[in-house]
């Protein structure tokens, strides 16, 4: 099986529910054109991956990665894992790009076996919790309200993204705790709004509340800083999720010391290979391996990655409406179409 062509199909998407972040970064996107990117094969297979950013990626196919790929075998994943790094090497690839190609080889090759990508992978669960991501909401209160509706979807935990003001976030985390007791894991997203001092601050606050995680407080340019935040707050930091250079810049994390935890995405770690080594390196030092962001491709990997404990789903509205994906019960289920799936999503 060889490759005959890499292309960009062009798509409208529709503007996301209205919705904000924390100050100083921007909220929910109007209408976008997105894109399929497919590989092709001689045996008709077409692997696939979507992308909001679909003229960003089809300068990209065009120039780079379409004269790179063709007449490769497809299921030669690790080599055509590392093109794409090299690629990166001339084109500082925006970091959503980098593993698009990769998405799309593991969902031909699932098309190829027939099985869905998390049995490619090696299965290890069928069902995970889902915890409640918010979105920023408008006041403690509304807060309190969201959170309450939450538990009653049946979301099993639940994380704060908030103003990005230290003094009012490490209050409304600590009036959260006190709002639902101790017994419903609670996590905060800091969204990277906080300098060292500030970071300090608030993770004093959700060591006092007993926080399971404290995520990207700060921006993850410097490992240093995160050491240093990881000595004086006894919260697990939860890190890497936004760091260039997948498994290797998570490793210096892990080996200052500054990671409770790590985050690993498709998305933002170079696709599905590069999701997994991340897993495998937190692993092998008894850490856990926290799966970023919601959609079909990310539910693969809660499927086969043991050392995650949640899939992220995102609350986008108040009134709370429970992903789709999510049943009553709170859980995620294993996507059961061969490859990623993306037409039962």
């Amino acid at each position: 099986m060889r490759i005959t062509d890499v292309t960009l199909e062009l798509v409208d998407l529709p503007a996301q529910p209205p919705f904000r972040w924390r100050a100083g970064l921007p909220g929910s996107e109007g209408p976008a054109l997105g894109g399929i990117l497919r590989v092709h094969t001689d045996d008709g297979l077409v692997g696939e991956a979507h992308t909001r950013r679909g003229r960003i990626v089809a300068d990209l196919v065009e120039r780079r990665i379409r004269e790179d790929l063709i007449g490769r075998d497809p299921l030669w994943r690790e080599l055509l894992w590392h093109r794409m790094w090299e690629l990166d090497r001339i084109e500082e690839l925006p970091i959503y790009v980098l593993g698009l190609v990769d998405v799309a080889l593991w969902d031909l090759a699932g098309k190829a076996a027939n099985q869905p990508v998390h049995q490619l992978l090696g299965t290890y669960r069928d069902a995970i919790p889902a915890y409640a991501s918010t979105v920023t909401f408008s006041s403690v209160e509304e807060y309190l309200d969201v959170a309450d509706q939450c538990l009653d979807a049946g979301y099993a935990a639940i994380k704060l993204h908030a103003w990005g003001d230290a003094r009012a976030d490490a209050d409304l985390c600590q009036k959260l705790r006190a709002h639902v007791g101790d017994a419903v894991p609670l996590m905060y997203d800091g969204s990277a709004g906080f300098d060292l001092a500030d970071a300090v601050y608030v993770g004093q606050a959700l060591s006092e509340a007993g926080y399971t995680w404290y995520e990207e407080p700060m921006r993850e340019f410097s490992v240093t800083a995160y050491r240093w935040l990881a000595e004086r707050v006894t919260v697990p930091l939860l890190v890497a999720e936004t760091s260039d250079g997948a498994h290797l810049n998570v490793a210096d994390f892990i080996m200052a010391g500054a990671a409770g935890s790590v985050r690993t995405s498709a998305q933002y770690k170079g696709g599905i290979t590069g999701a997994m080594r991340i897993a495998h390196l937190a692993d092998s030092f008894q850490l856990r391996a926290e799966v970023h962001g919601t959609g079909i491709v990310n539910a693969h990997l809660c499927m086969a990655i043991p050392n995650t404990s949640y899939y992220e789903s995102l609350v986008y509205t108040n009134p709370v409406v429970r992903e789709a994906a999510v049943g009553p019960d709170g859980m995620l289920r294993a996507p059961t179409a061969p490859g990623i799936g993306y037409e039962k999503a």
